[in-house]
């Protein structure tokens, strides 16, 4: 008589955890609503407003609007790639306040954003600026 009792304590307890198992075990993306994605602008006067380079490094096409950066120019620089030398641009600060540069505030992730940051070489660091529109964006600018 002890063995088949000892069989059914066993089977009460592997199906209660079976059950345990089953309530507890995670539910695909049942906390999508709980994560909030924080969302950054970036302004780009340059090579990230290209598709195909946004398709190569956010496996998609970003959105934007028009804007300006003004107090700032874009200066010639040289970058040394895979293949030989690149010609590329990079932000720096202007003596002159009237001077301006046109691009285009892009709204992303701040997961796009970091990769952004891998994409672009040590040739440019990221700051924070205002915009003629008045709204904050990240820019790479001259390191």
């Amino acid at each position: 008589m002890g063995v088949p009792y000892g069989r059914a304590i066993r089977y009460i307890f592997f199906m209660a955890e079976k059950a345990i198992k089953k309530d507890t075990a995670p539910i695909p993306n049942a906390n999508k609503k709980d994560k909030k994605v924080i969302m950054e602008q970036l302004f780009s006067y340059g090579t990230l407003r290209s598709k195909e380079i946004q398709m190569r490094v956010f496996n998609k096409f970003l959105t934007g609007t028009p804007d300006q950066l003004l107090g700032y120019k874009l200066k010639s620089l040289q970058i040394e790639e895979e293949f030989g030398m690149a010609d590329y641009v990079v932000v720096v600060a202007s003596e002159n306040a009237s001077d301006i540069i046109h691009g285009v505030a892009f709204t992303i992730s701040t997961a796009d954003l970091a990769k952004a940051d891998l994409f672009e070489s040590n040739s440019y660091r990221r700051v924070q600026v205002k915009l003629n529109s008045g709204i904050m964006a990240w820019v790479y600018i001259e390191n």
